[in-house]
């Protein structure tokens, strides 16, 4: 369409920066990062052409969208992705991928599904539409395609139209909150998808999900019939995965139960704020309720209050008799009055003083008590720190580290040069090594393997990377805490040695563990 018909309110496109992913729960999910994405103004009756970028989970990923606005309420979606990889290979929380659009007031609209195929990495497509005119599309993999609301799993996003033609850029700031559930940093949920996730069908892995996260939103309790339900359909559809039905008789069964365990939980999340609302109004009329109690009490006070006044009264009217001596008895009071004020500000004064001195007192040996405290704690740490470089001395080369101890392993422990594959006899060297880590909780791990500077500077650092991965892996599984363990790998960088003589070169190969104390190792590596 000619740049010319199109009114200059229809062509502009807007750059919306700033968007944020927010959260909770700490444990192992995508943590809260701040993000810059893009929200675009699509022109009426004009195709335009979106690229989308993957993100730090998925960053080779590629895609692109063609987006048409048609009519003033519709804007139609083609959408199609390359080698997409399964989604439970970013946890087991995850069974498949959901496009959404995001309004700039952080709205999210369920775009649809992003199916693919049972190989390992395949490309998709989606043709989608929605109602929406300024948005930005982002993906993310989600338990099940029925979920309202986006994950903080973004695995791709749009990028700002290479060529915007004619029309005026503008930035606007817009704040959106991914989906901040407890359930996905609960403890039953596996950060690593089950090996039998391969040859389930996607649909069924998310039926599953789908009642799980029903289950967890309280419809056991608020949404009981809407639940059942539901786990009878997923209770058909595992049964014709058994009997190998035809793939789309389990996919549709499947789907059904998706659908009815994501209707359970909106209704145990409906039921549930309507009970808690519930709840508050019984609350509020209790406080109504002692209200009154109370009033009907200060009235009767009241009435005794009233009642002795009068009494007061009428002795006042007897006593006027006696007032002479009275006035000399109240001022002979008021001066008692006055030395026993004087009296009692200067206890008082004298009181403060004291808690003054008391507070110093109690400071100087709460100090004294944490300076004796640290130095047990520092001669202790130097104790196990001679004690532990004596364990470690038996397993390779042991240095000082900026923060701790560091033992370099040699290239022995491998099956070849260019294997990440730990060699037969390495289990001698790797399970007495884990077992001294287990042993030493107060030590952070990092684990980072070196190479030799022969080959692609890419396929060395790969090498590293599952070399340090293999050996962690090796220590959680002998009994080390995984939050313990870092692991990277660190390719041809910092050698030991020439890498011109095939000695050099061996000793570049190596595995450097580092132990760093806890207590100074909280937010940096060595």
């Amino acid at each position: 369409m000619n740049s010319s018909r199109r009114p200059s309110s229809l062509r502009r496109v807007s750059l919306i920066v700033a968007a944020s992913l927010a959260a909770a729960f700490t444990v192992s999910a995508q943590s809260d990062l701040q993000r810059e994405t893009v929200a675009i103004t699509y022109p009426l009756e004009q195709s335009v052409t979106v690229k989308f970028r993957g993100t730090t989970r998925l960053p080779r990923l590629k895609g692109e969208a063609k987006v048409t606005r048609t009519g003033r309420r519709g804007t139609r979606v083609e959408l199609s992705v390359e080698n997409l990889p399964r989604a439970f290979e970013l946890g087991g929380v995850y069974t498949t991928y959901v496009l959404w659009a995001i309004t700039p007031e952080g709205r999210a609209d369920n775009l649809g599904e992003i199916k693919r195929d049972g190989s390992f990495l395949s490309n998709s497509k989606l043709d989608a539409t929605t109602p929406l005119q300024t948005f930005a599309m982002i993906v993310t993999a989600e338990p099940h395609y029925q979920v309202r609301g986006p994950s903080r799993m973004v695995v791709l996003e749009n990028l700002p139209p290479a060529r915007p033609g004619n029309a005026d850029v503008a930035t606007v700031a817009v704040r959106y909150l991914g989906n901040t559930s407890d359930y996905f940093s609960q403890a039953r949920v596996p950060d690593v998808a089950d090996p039998d996730y391969v040859r389930t069908p996607t649909s069924l892995l998310g039926a599953r999900q789908a009642i799980q996260i029903a289950r967890f939103a309280g419809a056991d309790q608020d949404a009981p019939d809407e639940l059942r339900e539901a786990q009878q359909q997923l209770a058909e559809a595992e049964n014709a995965w058994r009997l190998k039905e035809p793939d789309a008789e389990v996919d549709a069964k499947a789907r059904r139960a998706i659908d009815l365990g994501a209707k359970a939980e909106e209704i145990a999340g409906e039921r549930k704020a309507a009970r808690l609302r519930r709840e508050e109004i019984a609350r509020r009329d209790a406080a109504v309720r002692e209200a009154e109690k109370s009033n009907e009490s200060a009235a009767k006070e009241n009435d005794d209050l009233r009642a002795a006044l009068e009494k007061s009264e009428r002795a006042r009217e007897l006593s006027d008799r006696d007032l002479a001596n009275a006035t000399q008895q109240v001022r002979d009071l008021r001066s008692e009055n006055a030395r026993l004020r004087d009296e009692n500000q200067q206890l008082r004064a004298e009181s403060e003083d004291t808690k003054v001195k008391l507070a110093r007192m109690e400071g100087e040996r709460s100090v004294e008590e944490q300076q004796r405290q640290a130095a047990q704690r520092a001669e202790q740490m130097k104790q196990q720190a001679a004690a532990l470089r004596q364990s470690l001395a038996r397993f390779g080369e042991v240095r000082d580290a900026d923060r701790g101890l560091t033992v370099v392993l040699s290239d022995k422990l491998w099956a070849g040069a260019r294997s990440a594959d730990l060699a037969p006899d390495a289990a001698s060297t790797v399970e007495p090594l884990a077992a001294i880590l287990a042993n030493n909780p107060g030590y952070q791990i990092y684990v980072e393997a070196y190479t030799d500077s022969r080959g692609d500077e890419m396929t060395l650092r790969k090498l590293s990377q599952d070399r340090a991965a293999a050996l962690a892996s090796r220590f959680t599984t002998a009994g080390v805490e995984a939050a313990r363990v870092q692991a990277s790998g660190m390719g041809p960088d910092k050698p030991v040695a020439s890498n011109t003589t095939p000695a050099g070169r061996t000793r570049n190969r190596r595995v450097e563990i580092t132990l760093v104390p806890f207590d100074t190792s909280s937010t940096t590596t060595p």
